[in-house]
C-alpha cells in the first residue's frame, strides 16, 4: 500500500477485514484443526490476561461506587449506589473496559507476531510447506478471542462489584445486607447477556483487527510498528462504535 494515496490506502485497508474474516469462516468450516495452537492462543488471551483485567475491574469498582455515593448523598439516596455499580459494570464498564484493556494488550501482540513473520518472510515460508497460515496463524488467534473474553467479562463483572461491596461497605460505612440485597434487585438477565454479547463482538474486533494488521504488514521494521499502532487504535475505537450500536439494539 506504500506509494498509493491516503484515500486509495484507506480504501485498500478497510476491504482488508471482511476479505480475511471470510477467508477465516470458510476455514473454520473444514479440517484441519490446529487445536494445540488455539489452546495456546487461550492460554495468550485468557490467562495471561488476567493481571491487567481483574486489576482494571476491581478499582473501576471501587471508584464508581464512592462517585455514585458522593453523588446520591447529596438527594439522600445512598441506597442506590449498589444498584448503580453492578448495573453499570454488567451493561458498559465491564465488557468495554475489558476489551480496551485486551485490545492494548493482545491486538498488538497478534499485529506484532503476524506482522514480523511477514517481513521476516515466515508466512511465505508456511505456503512452500504446504500448511495454510490463514488456518495455522490466524484462525486459532480469533477463536482464542472470540472464547476468551466473555470469560474475562464474567470475571471482571464479579471483580468490580466485590470492589464496589468492598468500598461501600469498608469505606462508607453501608449496610451490608441491604447493599447485597439492592446490587441484584433491579437487575434482569438482559443486562449479564447484554455484557457477553458485547464481548463476544468485541473479542472478534480485537483478533480480526489485530491479525489483518499483522498478516498484511509490509515496510519491514517500521511497517511492523505502524500496523501494531494501528492494530490498537482501531481495536479501541471499533470497540467504542460498536458498544454504542449494541447498546443502541438491545436496548432500545
Amino acid at each position: 500500500m506504500r506509494g498509493a494515496t491516503p484515500i486509495q490506502s484507506l480504501l485498500l485497508r478497510a476491504g482488508l477485514y471482511p476479505m480475511l474474516f471470510g477467508q477465516m469462516i470458510r476455514r473454520l468450516l473444514r479440517p484441519p484443526f490446529y487445536l494445540r495452537e488455539t489452546l495456546l492462543q487461550c492460554e495468550e488471551v485468557g490467562v495471561q490476561s488476567l493481571p491487567v483485567v481483574l486489576l482494571t475491574a476491581i478499582f473501576t469498582g471501587m471508584v464508581l461506587a464512592l462517585q455514585s455515593y458522593i453523588a446520591f448523598h447529596r438527594f439522600a439516596a445512598e441506597s442506590m449506589t449498589a444498584t448503580v455499580v453492578s448495573m453499570s459494570i454488567l451493561r458498559e464498564l465491564g465488557p468495554v473496559l475489558v476489551g480496551l484493556m485486551v485490545a492494548g494488550r493482545i491486538g498488538a501482540a497478534f499485529a506484532a507476531e503476524l506482522g514480523t513473520m511477514r517481513v521476516t518472510e515466515q508466512i511465505d515460508a508456511l505456503w512452500t510447506l504446504s500448511t495454510d497460515p490463514i488456518r495455522y496463524l490466524v484462525v486459532p488467534r480469533f477463536l482464542a478471542a472470540l472464547l476468551m473474553l466473555p470469560l474475562l467479562v464474567v470475571l471482571a463483572d464479579a471483580v468490580g462489584i466485590a470492589g464496589g461491596y468492598l468500598v461501600s461497605i469498608y469505606m462508607l460505612d453501608q449496610n451490608p445486607t441491604t447493599y447485597w440485597n439492592n446490587t441484584f434487585l433491579f437487575l434482569k438477565q438482559i443486562d449479564f447477556y447484554s455484557g457477553l454479547l458485547k464481548a463476544l463482538v468485541f473479542g472478534g474486533i480485537i483478533s480480526l483487527v489485530g491479525c489483518a494488521e499483522g498478516f498484511y504488514c509490509e515496510g519491514g521494521a517500521v511497517g511492523v510498528g505502524e500496523a501494531t499502532t494501528r492494530a490498537v487504535v482501531l481495536s479501541a475505537m471499533s470497540i467504542l462504535v460498536g458498544d454504542y450500536l449494541l447498546t443502541a439494539w438491545i436496548f432500545q
